[in-house]
């Protein structure tokens, strides 16, 4: 038996582990791509070359009051970088900075401090323009309508009021609403609370008991009807301009997008998929996987994301291993409440009965954890509450492969299958038919 050394992103460091070579089907890591350097340049290209829709300087005039989407801090997707341009690109053509604003997509998420705006959007930016948080509980949101599946559409005032809405933000894999980015700038982004919780309530599956929705999942558009209740609420406000970034894996950039806010996105997407997806031809027993280490690992909410792509690559009943070191496990506060339930039918019941995202994620985590043997490799001071989230609490990926191998002899395989995710986050493992 041949010995391999695999590294093992967590936190700002790397852990090691060494396996069976030969056991190993899969090292997951995404898709050759080619990187771009300069995402300003990027950017500009971008706006002057356009996705179905004429350059951005062509759509704004003199006068016109122009609201730009902007995600919050906690969507790392370099806005910092990007929206200067596309505020220098506004100004060169009559677009005045006092006639500009920038709501934050804060969704259901708290409003930025002003030192916060700074770090995410830029002192220069943050001294020219007006920055506004979005509340989805506010007394002044616009109504605009409702789906064909029955969602009351409420948006930000500042945004239905505005001449011309800019939406930016990143593509990204996303474990419900098949990606990130594009229409979720609007929805959750600068939608009410209604809104947002009658959208996201299509993440369970239409009867009790049943869970969650198997349409609403990672790289899925087609026929998720989470995806397409937000597109229409996307529809109502028809921005007049996208732009979003698309990063590889290992988080630089592949290509900025721009222009029609649908068809520019779903380009965005197709390229994300072709460069994060990978086909299996099978699962594996033991899948050992990270979110990719920090930011990603920062708390369990976030690492998740781990969990739900690495489940694409698991056995039913097989052992999941994820490394996440979670310096800030229990935040926020409700979603590590949520996680802490055991009962996944009453859990089940409650989540239906006052729906919100952290209870939901923490919901869909536990049906993952509940299907397998999870080891959550992370800090000590972590492992009282991993323990109450349903997981196995070890301290470096070598221990939990330790672990591991005991439970696989005790099961009886000796022709077990490994694969390793180094980025599960943001690489999606597919099971060709």
């Amino acid at each position: 038996m041949t010995l391999k050394t695999f590294q093992i992103p967590y936190g700002n460091t790397i852990q090691e582990v060494k396996l069976p070579e030969e056991k190993v089907i899969y090292d997951i890591h995404g898709n050759k791509a080619e990187i771009k350097e300069d995402l300003c340049a990027e950017t500009l290209r971008a706006l002057r070359e356009p996705i179905d829709s004429t350059p951005l300087a062509q759509l704004v005039k003199k006068g016109d009051k122009v609201t730009i989407i902007v995600s919050d801090l906690t969507r790392m997707v370099r806005t910092k970088e990007f929206l200067p341009v596309i505020l220098d690109e506004l100004n060169a053509n009559d677009i005045a900075d006092n006639d500009i604003c920038i709501v934050v997509a804060t969704g259901t998420h708290r409003g930025h401090t002003p030192a916060e705006n700074i770090a995410v959007y830029g002192e220069d930016v943050c001294k020219r323009i007006k920055i506004y948080q979005h509340d989805c509980m506010a007394k002044d949101l616009v109504p605009m309508g409702t789906t064909s599946r029955g969602t009351p559409i409420w948006l930000d005032k500042r945004v239905a009021d505005a001449d011309k809405v800019i939406v930016t933000g990143g593509i990204t894999l996303h474990p419900m609403a098949g990606f990130g980015g594009g229409r979720k700038g609007v929805m959750p982004g600068v939608s009410g609370h209604a809104t947002i919780m009658a959208n996201h309530a299509h993440a369970l599956a239409d009867k009790v008991g049943d869970r969650c929705n198997p349409a609403c999942i990672a790289g899925v558009l087609q026929d998720n009807p989470f995806h397409e209740d937000m597109e229409e609420v996307c529809a109502a406000l028809n921005p007049a301009f996208l732009v979003n970034t698309v990063f590889t894996p290992d988080g630089d950039l592949f290509e900025v997008v721009a222009g029609n806010w649908k068809t520019a996105w779903l380009k965005g997407c197709k390229d994300l998929l072709e460069i994060s997806k990978v086909d299996i031809c099978e699962e594996a027993d033991v899948v050992i996987a990270s979110a990719g280490g920090a930011p990603k690992d920062t708390n369990l909410y976030q690492g998740t994301k781990a969990h739900m792509n690495a489940d694409f690559a698991l056995k039913k009943d097989g052992i999941l291993i994820v490394a996440l070191e979670c310096p800030d496990i229990k935040e926020p506060a409700i979603f590590s409440d949520w996680c802490s339930k055991s009962d996944l039918l009453q859990m089940e019941k409650e989540c239906r009965a006052d729906f919100s995202i952290p209870a939901f994620v923490a919901f869909k985590t536990r049906c993952i954890i509940a299907d397998c043997t999870a080891y959550m490799v992370t800090l000590p001071e972590n492992f009282d509450y991993v323990r109450q989230t349903g997981q196995i609490p070890v301290a470096t990926v070598a221990e939990a492969w330790e672990l591991a191998q005991a439970k696989l002899k005790e099961q009886g395989k000796d022709d077990y299958k490994i694969i390793v995710m180094g980025h599960a986050s943001s690489t999606l493992p597919v099971l060709k038919a």
